[in-house]
């Protein structure tokens, strides 16, 4: 907060409490020339008299208390601008205190288990229980909870990787991120190129396109698309371009969405979590998504962990 807010503040919530002081003060006084238990004159609904009766005492006093409980509070406590009180608390301090207070419980147990491979980590239950927790909390805002992806996330419990599915690439992906970039090529295509590439790259997995935009789309597909996806369209894992030939699509494989892709480009990220969860952390994590693809080939994999 900049000096001039900060002062601002202060002066705003000084000014409301020495404020409210004044105003308790200046209404407890009786009017002059005006007595206990006569009447103002104010009459409501017919019959309702306002006396000219004084606040109690005892309400008086507590309504003061509230008043100086507010300066000390505030004296002691973060609530003045850029004043950070001086007993020195924040919530950041007392999160700091948690979290310390939380990896020196776990981390033992964090350390212990990401001394074991991931392929062998992926077949603890227990372990897994930990992984898909940790899951929960950093990973299912975009997976989902039950890390089948959605628009623009990748399905994580299929067989089919954009960066490699072994366990060294799962968790580089994790610990690093990933940033996916396919460009634009609206403007290079045109209009009819990017329809005629579309209609290609739909009809790669065996659905059916007309041929006379299939045709000239595989010309240019192998001129502009094929240094990444490769000329037959399987991909390239180490640049992280999809596999064109299944079906499995992370931004949809609509003949409308290939297009949309194909005019406009893609820019995925996968955020790096190396500075967040810590290198052991990313290790369970990893072999839980590990498990994920591999309990398809070992049913095993993820034997007691609830999917």
């Amino acid at each position: 907060m900049s000096t001039f807010w900060s002062v601002f503040v202060i002066v705003l919530v000084v000014a409301h409490l020495v404020g409210y002081a004044w105003l308790l003060w200046s209404t407890s006084k009786m009017p002059e020339g005006a007595k206990i238990g006569e009447t103002t004159g104010h009459v409501y609904d017919d019959d309702l008299e306002e006396y000219n009766n004084p606040l109690p005492r005892w309400w008086l006093i507590k309504f003061y208390l509230l008043i100086l409980f507010g300066f000390a509070y505030l004296a002691l406590y973060p609530g003045l601008g850029n004043f950070a009180g001086l007993l020195g608390w924040s919530q950041t301090s007392e999160y700091d205190k948690e979290v310390a207070a939380a990896e020196e419980r776990y981390a033992p147990l964090y350390r212990e288990l990401a001394s074991i491979p991931i392929p062998e980590l992926a077949k603890n239950p227990q372990a897994m229980q930990t992984g898909q927790r940790l899951f929960g909390n950093n990973c299912a805002v975009c997976h989902g909870s039950d890390a089948r992806g959605a628009v623009g996330f990748p399905d994580l419990t299929d067989d089919d990787w954009l960066w490699g599915g072994s366990p060294e690439a799962i968790k580089t992906s994790i610990l690093n991120g990933r940033q996916g970039v396919m460009p634009a090529w609206g403007s290079a295509l045109g209009e009819d190129g990017v329809d005629q590439v579309a209609a290609y790259v739909y009809s790669l997995n065996g659905r059916s396109a007309p041929a006379h935009l299939t045709q000239p789309g595989a010309a240019k597909f192998a001129a502009m698309c094929a240094s990444c996806h490769g000329a037959d369209g399987t991909g390239n894992q180490l640049l992280g371009a999809p596999n064109l030939t299944d079906n499995v699509w992370v931004y949809g494989g609509s003949l409308n969405a290939i297009r949309q892709t194909i005019r406009d480009g893609r820019q995925g990220v996968m955020p790096a979590h190396k500075d967040l969860l810590g290198e052991d952390r990313v290790h369970i994590v990893a072999a839980y998504v590990y498990s994920l693809s591999a309990k398809k080939d070992d049913p095993s994999a993820t034997t007691g962990v609830s999917q």
